[in-house]
């Protein structure tokens, strides 16, 4: 114990206690408003996953606790049974590694946001957003029911086609980080309906990688999204290195800026989500998921089956999931994989996330093409906040990090594509300097 019990009933800890029960121990701890919790057992219930309260194990998850629950009273009673302690009344309230004056600040700003409304959503704004995708998907069908088979229909239909299953992604999205209602479970219901029934996909799956993703973003092992490293890529600047050094190669990694033209984009929904979901869904028994999914292969069948012959019906769908790819790879990844990535640093909350991510310029066009996704350092701050308040925030958001010597990145939609591409061919060679010469 490292310092004397103060109350009989809530035993003292320091932070060296709480790192000594980190992820991969006996035992693992973390802390909460300086209270301190043993998820050992409780991770395996935890409704976010395992891996994702996991990652937080040994490590203040005050912030992480904060972004991710609309109700934290609730959830705060679900947590009493696993309270065993309190930080030391002289031990900081973050970690000596961490910059007490930006985790304040950053605070702060989350005060200065709820008291604005900024994480209050527009119901009208999602209800729009989710009509404008039913006509789209009705003038898909209607496009070859009325204008017949021949290829100008078939392929109106297959880019009209591949935009729902682009911006149904959006709105999933919405959903499943419980920014449309103010209830988790009117999100819950209607994040299974949008992912499930008008994309084909578990509710479940997405919420495992994702939020996994939002809690250690661009963090090797802790962030799915990553986990491309080292099997296809290298990605990072020191990570290229340490395996160019271990003499460790995968892939002609020298050549990755290329074959992600090949194994990134248009593979990626067509060629490994569309069969792993259902191997998910099946082996942990997400029945539910299951049916959603079901329900829209049934309706895309229905659809589209008597309309065409049997290969041009095989050719549609797989045609759609590949402009689908895509817009989703280049979308997704522009945010990303040109940014800092490297093991878990135990960063605070605002360093971590603006290191991990950056904005595209805001027009009308990037707003609707992207999702609003086009504001990710806003999103992955504020990952509850509903999309349309991203630009309200986001100058306080620029003015925090220009306070902290934090670089807050803006780039235009051409430069951030291109960006993917320089930091692959970057790590690629850094990569192979390490494998030759050290």
């Amino acid at each position: 114990m490292g310092c004397a019990e103060m109350l009989p009933s809530l035993r003292q800890f320091t932070w060296r206690d709480i790192q000594d029960h980190g992820s991969g121990r006996e035992q693992s701890w973390l802390v909460i408003d300086r209270r301190v919790y043993d998820i050992t057992r409780f991770r395996w219930r935890h409704p976010g996953g395992s891996r994702l309260i996991a990652h937080y194990a040994g490590q203040d998850a005050t912030d992480a606790f904060t972004a991710f629950h609309i109700d934290r009273q609730f959830v705060r009673r679900h947590l009493k049974p696993l309270l065993i302690g309190e930080l030391c009344p002289q031990e900081p309230s973050q970690e000596p590694s961490k910059d007490a004056a930006v985790v304040e600040d950053f605070r702060q700003l989350l005060d200065v946001v709820e008291n604005l409304g900024l994480l209050r959503p527009r119901p009208l704004f999602f209800a729009g957003t989710l009509l404008h995708i039913l006509l789209l998907d009705l003038a898909a069908w209607l496009t070859l029911h009325l204008g017949g088979t021949h290829w100008g229909p078939f392929l109106i239909t297959a880019v009209l086609l591949a935009t729902v299953q682009a911006q149904a992604g959006w709105l999933q999205h919405d959903f499943g980080h419980l920014s449309v209602f103010e209830t988790s479970r009117w999100n819950h219901w209607l994040h299974r309906f949008v992912i499930g029934h008008l994309k084909g996909a578990p509710a479940s799956w997405w919420n495992h990688l994702h939020f996994q993703h939002h809690a250690k973003p661009n963090c090797h092992r802790k962030d799915p999204d990553v986990n491309m490293h080292p099997l296809l890529f290298t990605l990072g600047t020191r990570l290229s290195i340490e395996l160019g050094i271990q003499k460790k190669k995968y892939m002609p990694y020298q050549h990755q800026h290329k074959y992600f033209f090949f194994l990134g984009p248009p593979a990626l929904i067509p060629l490994y989500f569309q069969w792993y979901i259902f191997y998910f869904t099946i082996k942990r028994h997400q029945w539910q998921d299951l049916a959603w999914m079901m329900s829209f292969y049934v309706r895309f069948t229905v659809c589209y089956l008597p309309l065409l012959s049997l290969p041009s019906f095989i050719m549609l769908f797989f045609l759609v999931r590949f402009l689908e790819s895509n817009w989703f790879v280049w979308v997704t990844q522009m945010n990303h994989i040109p940014m800092h990535i490297d093991r878990d640093q135990n960063k605070d909350w605002l360093t971590m996330q603006v290191e991990a991510t950056c904005n595209v310029e805001q027009s009308l066009f990037n707003d609707w093409f992207t999702g609003h996704l086009n504001f990710q350092i806003e999103h992955h701050l504020f990952p509850t906040m509903p999309r349309h308040n991203y630009h309200a925030v986001s100058p306080l958001v620029r003015s925090l990090c220009q306070k902290h010597g934090l670089q807050y990145q803006c780039k235009s939609l051409h430069t951030a594509f291109a960006d993917i591409v320089r930091s692959l061919k970057s790590s690629g060679e850094l990569w192979l300097d390490a494998y030759l010469h050290k």
